[in-house]
């Protein structure tokens, strides 16, 4: 009995110091990879690397926990051998000298059996120790390369989206995404009648003017276009329609133009509204002539006012005469 107190001593004090901070992991640390690489590839192939090796450990320590648990109920099962052996202490001898013997080589290889389930024990269980603060190294060097990852890919999505938004408006003036999808509707009806043809062409100097109510009209460049548009200065909110029948090629936000819409008339003729507070049609949308296509936006610089173009192809050409102003 002193002796196996003396073991389950011995192994509670084993026990309790593996638990102390100052005790150096089972494995080797592998060196800090810089967490904050150039490229998005590299900031991929680190988070590989922690995924595969938080895995690797997560199994391991799964492992060491079975282990652990295994020996200790291998440990509880020889205490309890050894306990009744030894409370039998000299009976055996009244069998004879090798009873006694025997009795004696059980007691010793439960003895040995034991200090064999706990030392284990206490190895699987300082293993898992090392492993718990591996895997929350690994966490934490996870966490910013994720945020970093997250960061470059709403920076990418946001560079696409611009270059998307570039090629669609281009697009636009170039007859619309693919033949045999282009389709427009002309000779619609709306305030003012389109007269016999109905060709964009024909309309030169009769087109409706794309706003109800008194605005201030002036020739004005933006950047983006080969030729001179017009401001029409108004009212924010006042409602914008489309000059003809067409169909609409352009719905979103692009560069010097704010939200804007752009309308395939057909012959290569296009017009577009730009500056806008709302967009109240889709890409691939038939409109006709005097259909609302959205609204004056506010201004944070000057009064509120839509621009408006008319193009030939990617040429902008003089809006005012075909509005007959």
């Amino acid at each position: 009995m002193r002796r196996l107190a003396a073991v389950l001593a011995s192994v509670s004090v084993a026990a309790a110091s593996s638990a102390s901070p100052t005790d150096p992991p089972a494995t080797p640390a592998t060196p800090a990879t810089p967490a904050t690489p150039a490229a998005a590839a590299d900031i991929q192939r680190l988070l590989a690397n922690l995924t595969r090796e938080e895995q690797q450990s997560m199994r391991r320590f799964e492992e060491l926990g079975k282990r652990a648990e295994q020996a200790e109920l291998r440990a509880l099962a020889r205490g309890r051998a050894y306990v009744k052996l030894a409370r039998a202490g000299l009976l055996p001898i009244g069998s004879g000298f090798s009873a006694f013997v025997e009795h004696a080589a059980r007691l010793e290889r439960l003895r040995r059996g034991l200090e064999k389930d706990l030392a284990e024990q206490q190895r699987s269980q300082k293993e898992r120790i090392a492993l718990g603060r591996r895997l929350e190294e690994l966490r934490a060097r996870r966490a910013p390369l994720e945020a970093e990852q997250l960061a470059i890919a709403r920076a990418e999505s946001a560079l696409r989206s611009a270059e998307e938004r570039e090629q669609a408006f281009e697009q636009a003036f170039l007859g619309g995404a693919a033949p045999g999808n282009h389709t427009a509707i002309y000779g619609g009806t709306s305030l003012e009648p389109a007269g016999a043809d109905p060709r964009f062409v024909a309309q030169k100097g009769r087109l409706p003017f794309p706003l109800a109510g008194r605005s201030e009209v002036e020739s004005v460049k933006r950047s983006a276009s080969s030729g001179p548009g017009l401001s029409m200065r108004t009212r924010a909110g006042t409602v914008v329609r489309s000059v003809h029948a067409g169909h609409v090629a352009f719905a979103d936000t692009f560069a010097d133009y704010g939200k804007a819409v752009i309308i395939d008339h057909g012959d290569g003729f296009f017009s577009l509204s730009g500056d806008l507070g709302s967009v109240d049609v889709a890409v691939g949308e038939d409109v006709e002539r005097g259909a609302r296509i959205g609204t004056v936006g506010e201004s944070a610089s000057g009064p509120s006012a839509l621009y408006f173009e008319i193009r030939k192809g990617t040429q902008t050409v003089d809006g005012a005469s075909w509005l007959g102003l």
